[in-house]
């Protein structure tokens, strides 16, 4: 026998004892993880499924998360970006890796049927009483976030670094992240090496994972169009300058910028969601609005359609003979937020730690339908943290197959009927994520 088939036939036998031992390791973590849901997660789950709370006014969410985490182990920072906290484990010599998990329910009355849903009631920002739901699945993230603290502090012999988890506020309301971040989240806590993020979705089937190169969610922009006009009598149009009309014109015009400035497979999407112009029948307004949101997946993309909006308002009111200097302005709003963009080679690092827990059946493959965004990446764009968001599936197939045969539909995200199957949901979401984690804080080994 030669040298080189010896070291095949050793290695291949290494690699298949390892491989005896990674089974039976990712076999613990799932009884693991079953155990902890029967014995502590369902009822914190039902706590938090019970008790939503608005953005940024998640006072008791927050309170009871923190003490969760510092149960488990962790030192815990409340109050940071108002509500948010950030709770470390330092294990030794490593890298600092994130985990984040969002917090805040939605103004939606709960008509899932469920025996714990939620009948509570909250002041929202405005003063005004509402009723409130978890219609997004942010209970299961923080469920999720817990069992995984409890894991890793478990296991702290098979990790060497930071574990950072982040209980984020006000991600409804597309705020929490920048929140946290004007208050020094980095420089008080340090810059993680990597970012974790994940979202159940209904959509999806409970026991798969979707993971996607590139941007699982897009960013966008909120930007208004004030038109200029000049005000006339409704029988004498010759005698003012139309902002209904030119607003039209515009909204038309609008509509070749994605069409004819992007690549035919990049995408983008432009949507006036609002036209306000006008007073009576017949009077020719002097000003015209238009209410635009905006989406994109990547920075070069955001650039062209800004700047296909603002050449297309401000020459449609030049062709309408207004003067330079009341030609349509664009105002593109603070609150936008960047495309959320996985790292390419930590998601497939990543990937190929859960394709050995699942195999290919744990996968599900899916081309996306819209153009959500996410705050996720107000911490991992400026300054860049390679971040892998990967989503968890909360439906049972049997649901799904039903709703493709016709029969009753799985609820969308953010309506008063939205379920999902909490322990599966979690579970998944637990396990997932300790693997991933310990993939990464294994460099300080």
């Amino acid at each position: 026998m030669n040298f080189s088939l010896k070291n095949l036939l050793l290695t291949t036998s290494m690699m298949a004892c390892l491989g005896i031992v990674a089974s039976a390791s990712a076999d613990d973590l799932r009884q693991a993880v079953r155990k902890d849901y029967k014995d502590h997660l369902a009822n914190l789950f039902d706590y938090f499924h019970r008790n939503p709370e608005l953005s940024s006014l998640e006072t008791q969410t927050a309170q009871r998360l923190a003490k969760e985490l510092r149960a488990a182990g962790f030192q815990v920072t409340e109050g940071v970006g108002g509500t948010g906290l950030v709770a470390l484990m330092e294990n030794g010599a490593g890298p600092l890796v994130m985990m984040r998990a969002d917090m805040d329910g939605l103004p939606v009355k709960e008509k899932s049927g469920l025996p714990n849903a939620s009948v509570a009631m909250q002041e929202d920002w405005d003063g005004n009483l509402v009723p409130v739901m978890h219609a997004c699945g942010h209970d299961v993230h923080m469920t999720s976030l817990v069992g995984t603290a409890r894991r890793m502090a478990a296991s702290r012999a098979d990790w060497s670094g930071t574990l950072m988890l982040i209980g984020q506020p006000a991600e409804e309301r597309v705020g929490g992240a920048k929140l946290m971040m004007a208050d020094g989240l980095w420089k008080r806590f340090g810059k993680p090496n990597y970012a974790l993020a994940f979202h159940v979705f209904s959509a999806i089937p409970t026991g798969k994972l979707a993971v996607i190169e590139g941007a699982p969610f897009s960013g966008a922009d909120t930007v208004d169009i004030i038109i200029h006009g000049v005000g006339a009598h409704g029988a004498s149009p010759h005698r003012g300058i139309d902002p209904v009309v030119l607003g039209s014109q515009i909204v038309l015009a609008l509509q070749t910028v994605v069409s004819r400035t992007l690549a035919p497979r990049e995408a983008g999407v432009i949507t006036v969601g609002s036209f306000h112009a006008g007073t009576k029948h017949n009077i020719i307004p002097d000003r015209a609005q238009l209410q635009l949101t905006v989406r994109n997946d990547n920075l070069e993309t955001r650039q062209i359609l800004l700047d296909g909006i603002k050449r297309v308002a401000e020459n449609m009111g030049r062709v309408a003979g207004l003067p330079e200097d009341r030609l349509p302005e664009v105002i593109v709003s603070e609150e936008g937020v960047p495309p959320t963009v996985n790292d390419l080679a930590l998601t497939r690092r990543l990937r190929a730690v859960w394709y050995e827990r699942w195999g290919e059946d744990g996968f599900f493959e899916q081309k996306r339908l819209g153009m959500g965004a996410e705050d996720f990446p107000f911490f991992t764009t400026e300054p860049y943290i390679p971040s892998t968001y990967f989503i968890v599936g909360g439906t049972p197939q049997a649901d799904i197959d039903r709703e493709k045969s016709g029969g009753e539909p799985v609820p969308s995200h953010h309506s008063p009927l939205f379920k999902i199957d909490a322990e599966q949901s979690v579970r998944m979401g637990v396990e997932a994520t300790v693997l991933g984690l310990m993939e990464l804080l294994q460099e300080g080994s």
